[in-house]
């Protein structure tokens, strides 16, 4: 198991001829994200393969693959959801000695080019941003997933909260979905509309 992805590009910056390659597996990945410290879950140790060859002059070219099971939250209830990914990686580098801390820019082509500095490149934001991209926006544990009370917070796919059982079922208003009066009506924003006198013409 890798802590984090590294590959050593010392020998390729002093011979074009050369090229680096990194492999291993990963449970996660620390990365940042708006100035905080975030870290991407996986299901089971992640295999990852990159190598990285010369072009001329400064720039690089990475390829590779990552196949990350995701752990993403349920867009319902919360639940932990597997999201298996098969991602085949390529990318333009640049080196900038300059730079401390690699950061990708998109280059006048369209293209993005992972800039970097120091010989030893730490691979985390990268691998984590493809597999962010990857990623759907949401997912669903289960399509038939109830999600969860407004009211409490209970999971409703373990069953009826206190709340819902102050709602029969034969007494849902099917237009409005709530009875009028009901624990959950009181949390309907709308609720407060029925009782709206408009002038008449």
């Amino acid at each position: 198991m890798t802590d984090s992805p590294r590959i050593h590009l010392g020998a390729l910056l002093r011979s074009s001829s050369d090229d680096a390659r990194a492999q291993g597996t990963l449970d996660h990945l620390h990365y940042e994200q708006g100035g905080t410290q975030q870290t991407l879950r996986f299901a089971e140790p992640a295999p990852f393969e990159v190598s990285v060859n010369a072009l001329g002059g400064h720039e690089m070219y990475l390829q590779g693959s990552f196949e990350p099971v995701l752990i993403m939250e349920c867009a319902r209830c919360l639940r932990d959801v597997q999201v298996p990914l098969e991602l085949r990686l390529g990318t333009l580098m640049r080196h900038e000695p300059s730079v401390n801390t690699p950061f990708l820019e998109e280059a006048e082509s369209g293209e993005e080019v992972l800039v970097f500095g120091a010989p030893e490149l730490d691979l985390s934001a990268y691998l984590a941003e493809s597999a962010l991209l990857a990623a759907p926006l949401s997912v669903l544990h289960d399509e038939a997933c109830k999600g969860l009370c407004q009211v409490c917070g209970h999971d409703l796919n373990d069953g009826p909260c206190e709340h819902m059982a102050q709602v029969p079922v034969e007494a849902i208003d099917d237009e409005l979905g709530i009875p009028e009066g009901s624990v959950h009506a009181r949390q309907n924003p709308f609720a407060a509309l029925a009782d709206l006198k408009v002038p008449e013409e």
